[in-house]
């Protein structure tokens, strides 16, 4: 396969752990090809693309694209677009990371909007899916039946569910349920025969196994990932100084397995990163706070998702409706 384009200074923790995910990925087997300086330091014997300019997490996104021609996103992005690179993928500043994608790649045709899909822990189950999880904070009811398609392709290639169960999330699981847009939606959903429509969800059923796609607009979905993301994180802390008390060793000590595996199955880093649905390649966004770990599994989504034509897989669905 075309090596994974890797935004070697994207993240908290960039380039070291970078670096160490994309050496992690090459010593398995996929290709990698770094972008950053020409000094970048640490990277041994993985190829390099020299890109002498870097767009920070404060930046304006669509500005910063557009000045800073030679980020490491924006090449990055046109790796993708001129077929050296398979895919691309960063933990930096993900608007400029969207930016990058949709104005150096393109849409896919008849795609109205990309969206960003991100996968939602569910222990012992396939994640759900939720789209969109942060790329337009205002949206069409049109536009959501499309996250909706686009979502239901990506479930079913990602994780071979036949026939995704597809919820749009509003406050209450009755049709008449939510604002207007909400309201509009659901009558086109349920119009639509190429998605398995199952009616609104709620917050709570986001990480149940009653759902398999979650569709909503971005500012509400990245509002929900992120309320989702700190609950997780502070119930897992909480456990995890419950059982430490000394009068407890004991038992935490046997219980420990299941609790790491636990843990595990809720780390932001097992899942690598969201994909972004619409665009004309393959474009992985990993967390800020991305360790090698987290970089290594985003490759590895890349690769798979390389494999398995995704793009091509979405652009036949959106020409079918």
């Amino acid at each position: 396969m075309l090596p994974v384009a890797v935004d070697a200074l994207g993240g908290d923790k960039a380039p070291s752990d970078i670096i160490a995910g994309a050496q992690q990925a090459a010593d398995s087997g996929i290709p990698v090809l770094l972008v950053g300086p020409a000094d970048l330091a640490g990277r041994g014997n993985l190829p390099l693309h020299v890109a002498t300019e870097f767009i920070d997490m404060h930046e304006e996104p669509a500005s910063a694209v557009r000045t800073k021609k030679d980020s490491t996103l924006v090449r990055s992005a046109e790796l993708v677009r001129d077929g050296v690179a398979g895919a691309m993928i960063s933990a930096g500043n993900t608007g400029a990371t969207m930016a990058s994608a949709l104005l150096r790649m393109g849409r896919i045709k008849g795609v109205k909007r990309p969206a960003i899909a991100t996968p939602i822990p569910v222990p012992g189950s396939t994640p759900t899916v939720l789209l969109d999880a942060g790329a337009n904070a205002e949206v069409e009811a049109q536009w959501l039946t499309q996250f909706a398609l686009m979502g239901s392709v990506f479930a079913n290639a990602r994780y071979a569910i036949d026939k995704p169960r597809v919820g749009l999330l509003s406050i209450g699981e009755e049709p008449g349920k939510g604002d207007s847009l909400r309201k509009e939606a659901y009558e086109l959903l349920s119009e639509t025969t190429a998605i398995n429509f199952i009616g609104n969800v709620e917050g709570r059923d986001i990480m149940t196994t009653n759902v398999d796609v979650v569709v909503t607009d971005g500012f509400t979905g990245n509002v929900t990932l992120k309320t989702l993301e700190g609950a997780m994180r502070g119930v897992i802390k909480a456990l995890f100084d419950a059982i430490g008390a000394p009068q407890y060793k004991v038992h935490s000590d046997a219980l420990m397995p299941a609790f790491l595996d636990l843990y595990s199955q809720f780390d932001p880093d097992s899942t690598g990163g969201a994909i972004l649905l619409g665009v004309d390649g393959v474009c992985i966004i990993s967390h800020g706070s991305s360790s090698a770990r987290a970089i290594l599994n985003g490759i590895k989504v890349a690769k798979d998702m390389v494999d398995c034509d995704m793009v091509g897989r979405l652009a036949l669905a959106i020409a079918a409706q």
